[in-house]
C-alpha cells in the first residue's frame, strides 16, 4: 500500500483532514494503527483549546417509550454544526445511551458506543473531526409504571432530534386514545406556555420573592398610598403565580379554559398530571 493510499486510508478512518493524516503517516513510519493514535492525541489536545469556547447551540434528542422516556441536549457553537450528519448521528446513538444509563451522565459518559469506543472518546474524535466545541448538556428520564408518557418536539431539525422538546408523564390505568391525544396537546401546551411548575405552591421561592422584589420596587415608584400598593401587589403576585402553575394556565387550545378545567372534563377518575420536563436550546 503507498502513503497515499495510507492517507486515504487513514481519513476514512478518522474523519481528519489531509494534511494532517499526511503527517501522522510520516510520523508513525506507515503504520496505520499508530497514525491513528497519534491523531488521537492531537485530537484531544485541538479539543481542549476548544472547550473554552461558547457553546450556545446545539440539539435536544428524545428517546424512549411510553413508559420510561427520556432527553438529552447537546450543545455546539453554530446552527450549522447542529444540523451535520455527524453531529446527528452522535446526537441519535448518545440519545439511545442516555435512556439506557437513565440520565446518569457520568456512566453515561464511560458508557461504550457502537465503534467500541466510550462517549467521552467519541465526543473527543468529533469535536476534532468538526472544529467546534461541543458539550454534553441537561439530561432528564421519566418513568413511569402506572400509566404513560408523551413527549413533543418543535423546530424539529430530523426524526428525533429538535430545539425544544417536552415530556408529560400522566399517571392513570386509562390507556385510551383519549388519554394519549391529551397528554400530546398537554405537551405542546407546555411547549407553548413554559409553567413554572405544576401547581402554585411547587414554584421555586427564589422566583417568587425576585418577582415580588420585582412588584413592590414598581409599586414604590408608583406614588400610590401603602394600603392601595399591599393590594395591588398580591393581585400581581396571585396573578403570577396563576400564569406559571400548569394546572392554572389557560388551556392554549381553547384559552377561556384552564388546564385543570380540561382534565376534570375528561372525567377520568384518577387522572393525574405526575410530572413535567420542557427543555429549549439557548434557554
Amino acid at each position: 500500500m503507498t502513503d497515499i493510499e495510507k492517507v486515504k486510508k487513514l481519513r476514512e478512518a478518522t474523519g481528519a483532514g489531509f494534511k494532517d493524516c499526511n503527517l501522522a503517516i510520516k510520523e508513525s513510519n506507515g503504520d496505520i494503527d499508530k497514525a491513528i493514535e497519534i491523531l488521537r492525541v492531537k485530537g484531544i489536545s485541538k479539543a481542549s483549546k476548544k472547550m473554552s469556547r461558547d457553546a450556545k447551540e446545539g440539539v435536544v434528542v428524545v428517546t424512549g417509550d411510553e413508559n420510561k422516556t427520556s432527553v438529552i441536549e447537546v450543545n455546539c457553537e453554530t446552527d450549522f454544526v447542529a444540523k451535520n450528519d455527524d453531529f446527528i448521528t452522535f446526537v441519535k446513538e448518545l440519545s439511545e445511551l442516555n435512556n439506557l444509563n437513565n440520565s446518569n451522565i457520568d456512566e453515561l459518559k464511560s458508557s461504550k458506543m457502537k465503534n467500541g469506543q466510550t462517549v467521552d472518546d467519541n465526543l473527543v474524535a468529533l469535536i476534532a473531526k468538526i472544529g467546534e466545541k461541543i458539550t454534553i448538556g441537561k439530561a432528564k428520564t421519566l418513568e413511569n409504571n402506572n400509566g404513560i408518557n408523551n413527549h413533543y418536539l418543535h423546530t424539529v431539525v430530523k426524526d428525533n432530534v429538535a430545539k425544544l422538546a417536552v415530556m408529560v408523564s400522566l399517571d392513570t390505568k386509562d390507556n385510551s386514545e383519549t388519554i394519549k391525544n391529551f397528554g400530546k396537546q398537554l405537551s405542546m401546551h407546555i411547549a407553548a406556555s413554559n409553567p413554572l411548575a405544576l401547581d402554585s405552591n411547587l414554584i421555586d421561592q427564589e422566583i417568587i420573592d425576585k418577582e415580588q422584589q420585582l412588584v413592590t420596587e414598581e409599586l414604590k415608584n408608583s406614588g400610590k398610598p401603602e394600603d392601595i400598593a399591599k393590594k395591588i401587589s398580591l393581585g400581581k403576585m396571585n396573578k403570577f403565580k396563576e400564569e406559571n402553575a400548569l394546572l392554572t394556565q389557560a388551556w392554549v387550545m381553547e384559552p377561556k379554559k384552564k388546564v385543570k378545567d380540561v382534565i376534570k372534563e375528561l372525567s377520568i377518575a384518577d387522572l393525574k398530571i405526575k410530572e413535567f420536563y420542557r427543555i429549549k436550546i439557548g434557554e
